[in-house]
């Protein structure tokens, strides 16, 4: 009786530590920012500086990384954007850095689910693009991933960690087709609301 006893405390307890997780080093972030008629979302893993050399050190120049830590770093585009120049299809991708003193090479790769850059295959990258390194007066404690609208076609994305930041400009890919769905999107609305109104 004793053991059926303790087996249930053990299953209650159980229970109600696995709303739990341990601490990790660097805390996973997720992001989302509406972006003209869905949003972006980017999933990243946030390490620390703890007092390290990050560029040029912790993360050497002119190698691929992997733009946080743990896993691969994921953006998610609910519909075609236009990253930096290039046209890129809606969908999720790794992103993924080439760091050097004064630009990054900022990367899409088709692989979205990948731990770190062990198993990056550039041949799979569906966007390269040269972003020049802002020197910041402050230092960044921990790595960051920020997106912010620019207006409602457009928004950027901006990395930082230290005393670097890198940014790139997302916009609408094919704006025309995109304001002839918004404007079709808005007439169904009116329908809508004409109808609910004769209810």
């Amino acid at each position: 009786m004793k053991k059926i006893v303790l087996l249930l405390m053990l299953s209650v307890a159980a229970m109600g530590f696995s709303q739990y997780n341990v601490p990790t080093a660097s805390p996973r972030q997720t992001i989302e920012q509406q972006f003209s008629m869905t949003k972006i979302s980017v999933d990243y893993g946030r390490p620390g500086m703890k007092g390290r050399k990050i560029f040029g050190g912790l993360v050497p120049y002119n190698k691929v990384w992997r733009a946080g830590a743990n896993a691969a770093t994921k953006i998610t585009f609910g519909q075609s954007v236009n990253f930096g120049g290039t046209e890129v299809p809606a969908g999720s991708y790794g992103l993924f850095a080439i760091p050097t003193e004064n630009s990054w090479k900022i990367i899409l790769n088709k692989n979205a689910d990948q731990w770190g850059a062990f198993s990056y295959d550039p041949k799979l990258n569906i966007a390269e693009i040269d972003a020049p390194v802002q020197k910041t007066a402050e230092k960044q404690e921990w790595f960051t991933i920020a997106l912010t609208p620019v207006d409602v076609h457009s928004a950027e994305l901006a990395i930082s960690w230290d005393q670097a930041k890198a940014t790139v400009v997302i916009k609408e890919s094919k704006p025309e087709t995109v304001a002839k769905i918004i404007e079709k999107l808005s007439e169904i609305k009116q329908l809508e609301k004409a109808a609910a109104d004769k209810k």
